[in-house]
């Protein structure tokens, strides 16, 4: 791969302006020689249609628009809860899952009572993450993570964001939720695409 000069390289935005997200990324990505921003930090709060049928599709659609509006590189992801008792849902509508402003205490409890019956393997799920790094030479790169789980029978743990209280990891017997930060980091979806796209940005830098 190509070099990316330095001052493409200085400043990465990051195409969220979620702060709990964000956190998590800049945890991660700390031995990335960049600046690494958020649209709040850089002032951007684009309207972007993300009408993708894939996570890949959608991480890709964030990545590129704002990558064209700010003529940096930026980097997106696409990610969300996949419960097979659901049929895979709320799957890549996890974040508009019973409407995009419903606090996840309503979106975890809807879970819940609907595998009110579920039992055992019928419980599993996994989280999904799609990281698309998006050039402004035009090329665009992407990687996947997932962890696998269960769905808990409670709400359990007052850490992470999103539906980590109810994602249950049997390896570790707790909720993502629970777990310290450097922990849910080093196993989750989120942290496995992004240490996976760090070495692709490290050959870019």
């Amino acid at each position: 791969m190509t070099k990316t000069s330095e001052e493409d390289m200085k400043k990465i935005i990051f195409a969220t302006s979620n702060e709990g997200k964000m956190d998590e990324i800049r945890a991660i990505m700390d031995d990335i020689d960049a600046e690494l921003l958020s649209l709040k930090d850089i002032g951007l709060n684009p309207d972007i249609d993300e009408n993708g049928k894939t996570f890949e599709e959608n991480a890709i659609i964030k990545a590129q628009a704002v990558c064209k509006i700010s003529g940096q590189v930026v980097l997106a992801d696409d990610s969300g809860l996949e419960v097979d008792y659901l049929n895979k849902a709320p799957g890549i509508y996890s974040a508009r899952f019973l409407g995009e402003d419903t606090p996840y205490s309503i979106k975890n409890s809807y879970i819940l009572d609907k595998l009110k019956d579920a039992k055992g393997e019928e419980r599993s799920a996994r989280f999904v993450c799609v990281i698309a790094c998006a050039f402004p030479d035009g090329r665009v790169v992407t990687r996947t993570g997932t962890v696998e789980g269960y769905i808990s029978d409670k709400i359990c743990g007052e850490n992470g964001f999103g539906y980590d209280p109810i994602f249950y990891v049997p390896e570790y017997q707790c909720t993502t939720a629970q777990m310290p930060a450097e922990l849910k980091n080093k196993i989750s979806h989120r942290g496995k695409a992004l240490e996976a796209m760090k070495d692709v940005l490290k050959e870019c830098l």
